[in-house]
């Protein structure tokens, strides 16, 4: 039974993903930050198999600790799934010595899930049929962005610099055409992945064939990037309040130091205190501010993003700009750029959350 006054959100996270266990730390600070005067919380796990689980929603248990991922297993709470049926009432509960139960209908849903089924239009589809609303992106809008190709396609056509690259799909490799367009180094990564997962930085030709294999092993297409030598900068995008324009975050510097060679999985989650140091805001002239806030809402824009997104750039000894890519649901960790860069805007944590589910109540479900 639902609370009077009191909004019901599901917190999804987890995920069939390799970014399972950032999608469980980025939850837990998620639900860390929700007013429970304000909201009823209904914490729904997906196990590495796929299998949905309703847990006890412990952010202490979604926490990174002695440099280990949290992970959601089938013992993390009782089976529950989604009918996505729009008449059939939402959630269920899977009762082994009671039998299926009905859960009152939630509001809205959060999915805090980052990469394959959670990201990328899959679990967004599964919330259109339903007739839920949701936080972020769309279906189309989930998809494109975690697709890097399309990405870029779509937003060079928008006029915005991307940097020279190769898409490779199943089966082929890069030509020599293509080795001497490029140069070295490269980055080879997957076309649909985050986090860093399955990325090797590639100085000699001769390991791209192994760097292939490891993005390959997430996923059949995969993108070869001549590196961009410059400064990584981020910009935090959200939907406008009441139907306005989207509005951008101040910007990001993020500076990798130590012993890694580029930003990585490692750097940006397990040891990102020691491995990174960050300027918020960014430390740039007026002018390339603001062209990187102007990229960053037209790339939000051409990808019909809604809700929030991050985009990141380049930014070259010559102040030229580059698109990097788009996350439709960027991490939410404690060490996690977007909601530093909306707290140095002067929105802080739990504003942020408060304004994503509120957006996602008036918009509601359907292509609007």
């Amino acid at each position: 039974m639902t609370t009077p006054g009191k909004t019901r959100v599901a917190i999804v996270f987890g995920g069939r993903s390799p970014e399972h266990g950032i999608s469980c730390v980025s939850a837990g600070s998620v639900l860390g930050a929700l007013d429970p005067d304000e909201f009823e919380v209904v914490p729904v796990g997906i196990t590495r198999a796929g299998q949905w689980v309703l847990t006890n929603g412990d952010p202490g248990q979604l926490a990174i600790s002695a440099r280990r991922l949290p992970e959601i297993t089938a013992e993390s709470g009782t089976d529950i799934v989604l009918r996505t049926d729009p008449t059939g009432g939402g959630l269920l509960v899977l009762d082994p010595t009671e039998g299926p139960r009905a859960l009152a209908d939630v509001d809205v849903v959060f999915p805090v899930l980052h990469g394959a089924y959670g990201e990328d239009g899959t679990i967004q589809g599964m919330l259109e049929m339903a007739g839920i609303p949701y936080v972020g992106a769309k279906v189309f809008a989930s998809a494109a962005a975690m697709d890097k190709e399309f990405t870029k396609k779509l937003c060079a056509a928008e006029g915005i610099p991307v940097g020279p690259y190769a898409v490779l799909r199943s089966g082929t490799t890069l030509s020599e055409a293509d080795k001497q367009r490029l140069g070295l180094p490269v980055f080879v990564k997957p076309s649909r992945a985050g986090s860093s997962f399955g990325i090797t930085k590639v100085n000699d030709w001769a390991d791209l064939d192994t760097a292939l294999a490891t993005a390959r092993e997430i996923d059949s297409k995969v993108l070869v990037e001549g590196a961009i030598v410059g400064r990584e900068i981020e910009c935090g995008v959200l939907e406008g309040e009441a139907g306005g324009a989207p509005e951008a975050s101040v910007l990001a510097e993020v500076r990798v130091v130590g012993d890694y060679d580029f930003y990585d999985f490692e750097a940006k989650y397990i040891d990102a205190e020691s491995a990174c140091e960050y300027d918020i805001p960014a430390d740039l002239p007026e002018r390339v501010t603001r062209q990187v806030r102007d990229y960053a809402v037209r790339a939000f824009t051409a990808l019909d993003c809604a809700g929030l997104a991050r985009v990141d750039f380049f930014v070259t000894p010559d102040l030229d700009v580059y698109l990097n890519e788009i996350n439709t649901m960027p991490g939410f960790t404690p060490t996690s750029m977007f909601p530093r860069m909306w707290a140095a805007a002067g929105l802080e944590y739990p504003k942020l959350v408060d304004r994503l589910i509120r957006t996602a109540l008036t918009r509601g479900p359907g292509q609007h």
